[in-house]
């Protein structure tokens, strides 16, 4: 299969569009079956580390779990208050867990045998599953889904409260809905947190 000059745009294009959205911008519409069935395709068919496939994705659309897992954000979120200890970080809307129709906690099970391509770089099984998050964000903003990551939770605790197996990590928990509209450069940029940086800042040749 060959793809167009046309079709590498319109990736580009999507991948430029990717917005990380935060509460307060989903809408009250619920996600049809067929695109929430499209996010975990794309998300199955990311690269993984000798093809061990390490991922798990639990769907939460359970009000009594969000409102579990949004108890672990305000209590690590109060922690995080004191470490920047600013008025721009206490207004920043940093999660959307109880307003998303869907939340998705994404596991990494270690495989139980010799893994190709684990042998001396360990930590390869878990940035698979990161790979499948980001096939999940793309594929979201090509659906005119909204998705966030929510990375302040405590793990363990998440871990309990979506009944994990043994030994699982949490790599990601994600909120995904419908918005009222995705802004047209990242949120954190356009709030001044942090500079944009060049592709000339960020690659070297040896």
């Amino acid at each position: 299969m060959n793809f167009t000059q046309e079709d590498s745009q319109k990736l580009l294009t999507i991948i430029k569009a990717r917005r990380d959205v935060r509460g307060g911008r989903f809408v009250e519409k619920q996600v049809e079956e067929e695109k929430l069935q499209k996010l975990l395709q794309a998300a199955i068919h990311a690269p993984s580390v000798g093809y061990s496939q390490p991922w798990e994705f639990v769907i939460i659309k359970n009000a009594k779990i969000k409102e579990a897992v949004y108890n672990s954000f305000v209590k690590e979120n109060e922690k995080a208050k004191k470490i920047f200890a600013s008025a721009l970080y206490d207004s920043l809307k940093l999660e959307g867990i109880k307003e998303a129709p869907i939340n998705i906690a994404v596991l990494y099970n270690p495989p139980k045998k010799p893994t190709l391509g684990m042998t001396s770089f360990a930590k390869a099984g878990e940035y698979s599953v990161v790979c499948a998050v980001e096939n999940m964000w793309l594929m979201a903003r090509a659906l005119n889904l909204g998705m966030g990551w929510v990375s302040i939770v405590d793990e363990a605790t998440v871990l309990k409260i979506v009944k994990a197996k043994e030994g699982a990590k949490l790599i990601a928990y994600l909120c995904v809905g419908y918005v009222d509209y995705f802004f047209d450069e990242p949120e954190l940029k356009k709030l001044g947190w942090e500079e944009e940086k060049s592709v000339e800042s960020v690659v070297r040749e040896i």
